[in-house]
């Protein structure tokens, strides 16, 4: 298996969808506003940006749970930047930088090659 989509759920579609297009430099490829806007994820899988229904909770404060994106260097090293400019930088290891995105979830670009066994 592999990723298929990842669904974000916010208050804010129009500001979650700026903030990944922005930062991270994810292309819209469908936009259905004002429900959700899908966001393309490689060759084959989408990022959905949805609205949160009325009471469904909002995200934990703080919460270290994460979404990491691979990149090369280059674009770590612009992602980085974008997040100290923006106030959303959450930290850094010789592969990965971490940020926030603006309902709180921690988010990271990473370098890191994984192997398979």
């Amino acid at each position: 298996m592999k990723l298929h989509h990842l669904a974000l759920r916010t208050a804010d579609v129009d500001g979650l969808v700026r903030f990944y297009r922005d930062v991270l430099g994810f292309v819209e490829v469908r936009d259905s506003r004002p429900r959700s806007v899908w966001l393309a994820l490689g060759d084959d899988a989408v990022l959905m940006v949805e609205v949160r229904d009325a009471g469904e909770p909002a995200l934990a404060a703080g919460s270290l749970e994460l979404a990491a994106f691979a990149t090369d260097d280059e674009g770590k090293a612009r992602v980085r930047a974008e997040a100290l400019r923006r106030g959303c930088f959450d930290g850094e290891t010789s592969f990965t930088v971490y940020l926030r995105d603006p309902e709180g979830r921690r988010v990271g670009v990473s370098t890191y090659r994984l192997e398979r066994s």
